[in-house]
C-alpha cells in the first residue's frame, strides 16, 4: 500500500554535519568561557583536589601556566580564588596587599595582561576561620553592615593589585553599591563588577569546600537563597543592576537553569552562570565509570547554559571545550 509522506520534513536540516552547523540556534564559543582557578598558599608544585578529578590547587608558577594556556585558547576570562596559609575570624589575608589573592591577581596581570579578563573572588569565606562569608557578631551570626565594610577593603586591594573585574559573591545586603561606591571614590571606576546575585545555598557546593580548604560549619542559609525560589532571583538581580552590577550572575548553573532563563529575560545587561563545582564532579564519575560519553556530556552540558540564556559561563571544563571547539 502507498503511503503518501508528510511535505514539511524536519529532518531534512539535521541530514549533514554541514547543515547542523549551519542552523544551529545556539553556540559555544571559547570566549564565552571563563575558567575558575584556585590558589594555595605555599606550594611547589600543583596539588590534586580529589572530588574533582583534573582540577588543582595551583602554585603560583603553575597559575602562570594555567592561565597563559587559557588565553592561548581565547577564553574570556579567568576566576581567581585564593587560599590562605592562615584564617583568622577578620579574613584579614584577603585585605593584605602581599596575601596570596592579591599576589595573584597582580601575577595573573603580568603574565597575559588584556588577553584574558583577569576576575578574582570578592568573599571572605576563603579567609576567615569560621569559613562564613562576611564577619560574625558576638553570638555567631553574620553580620550583614559590618561585613559590607569588609567587602569594600577588599575591593580597593584587588584593585590595587590590578584586578579587572571583581566579583562579590557573599550575598551580603547591599554588596554590590558599596563596593562601586569604593571602587569609584578611589578612582578605580575602570574596574568592572560581577555581581553573584541569585547563588543558592546549594548542595552542589561540595566539592568546592575541598577545593578552597574550607573551615564552614553549619551552613549559609541565612544569605544564601533558597533552592525552592525563583521570583527571589530576579528580585535580587534587578538590586544588583540597580546599585552599579556590570554583569549578574546565577549559581549553580544545571539546577537553576529556568532561572538562568528569567534573569535574561528580565535584564539589559550580561548574564553569567556558574556551573560549580558538584555538577562537574557529578559528571566526571559517571563518565570515569563509563555510564556517559565524556566530551559529548561536556558540550551538551555548555551548550545547555548558553541555551537558557547565559553570555558568559564560569566552568572548570573552559580550557578543555575550548580545545574541543577548536578540534
Amino acid at each position: 500500500m502507498h503511503v503518501q509522506g508528510p511535505t514539511i520534513r524536519p529532518r531534512r536540516l539535521r541530514r549533514t554535519p554541514a547543515l547542523r552547523r549551519m542552523v544551529a540556534e545556539t553556540h559555544v564559543v571559547p570566549s564565552s568561557l571563563v575558567l575558575p582557578v584556585f590558589i594555595r598558599e605555599g606550594l611547589a608544585e600543583p596539588h590534586p583536589i580529589s572530588s574533582m578529578p583534573g582540577v588543582v590547587q595551583h602554585s603560583r608558577d603553575s597559575l602562570k601556566r594555567a592561565v597563559a594556556e587559557a588565553a592561548e585558547l581565547g577564553l574570556g576570562g579567568v576566576m581567581l580564588f585564593g587560599i590562605p596559609e592562615h584564617k583568622d575570624a577578620r579574613g584579614s589575608g584577603a585585605l593584605d596587599p602581599a596575601g596570596v589573592l592579591n599576589l595573584a591577581i597582580t601575577d595573573v596581570v603580568a603574565e597575559v595582561g588584556d588577553q584574558l579578563t583577569v576576575m578574582s573572588d570578592l568573599c571572605l569565606d576563603e579567609f576567615t576561620d569560621h569559613g562564613h562569608c562576611g564577619l560574625l557578631t558576638p553570638d555567631g551570626e553574620v553580620d550583614n553592615d559590618q561585613t559590607l565594610a569588609a567587602y569594600a577593603e577588599m575591593a580597593l586591594a584587588q584593585a590595587a593589585a590590578g584586578v579587572d573585574m571583581v566579583g562579590p559573591s557573599g550575598m551580603m545586603d547591599g554588596q554590590v553599591a558599596v563596593v562601586r561606591e569604593a571602587l569609584d571614590a578611589a578612582g578605580h571606576t575602570h574596574v568592572s563588577v560581577l555581581a553573584y546575585s541569585a547563588k543558592y545555598a546549594s548542595a552542589f557546593f561540595g566539592p568546592f569546600r575541598e577545593a578552597v580548604d574550607s573551615s564552614l560549619v553549619g551552613d549559609r542559609r541565612t544569605y544564601q537563597q533558597n533552592p525552592a525560589n525563583a521570583l527571589e532571583g530576579v528580585r535580587e538581580v534587578l538590586l544588583d543592576v540597580a546599585e552599579g552590577a556590570d554583569l549578574v550572575m546565577v549559581k549553580p548553573a544545571l539546577p537553576y537553569l529556568d532561572v538562568v532563563r528569567r534573569v535574561r529575560d528580565a535584564v539589559d545587561v550580561p548574564v553569567a552562570a556558574y556551573n560549580v563545582s558538584g555538577e562537574y564532579a557529578m559528571l566526571e564519575a559517571a563518565a570515569a565509570n563509563g555510564w556517559i560519553d565524556r566530551e559529548a556530556a561536556i558540550m551538551e552540558t555548555l551548550t545547555s547554559i548558553r541555551r537558557a540564556g547565559a553570555d558568559v559561563i564560569l566552568t572548570y571544563w573552559a580550557s578543555e571545550a575550548a580545545r574541543l571547539l577548536r578540534a
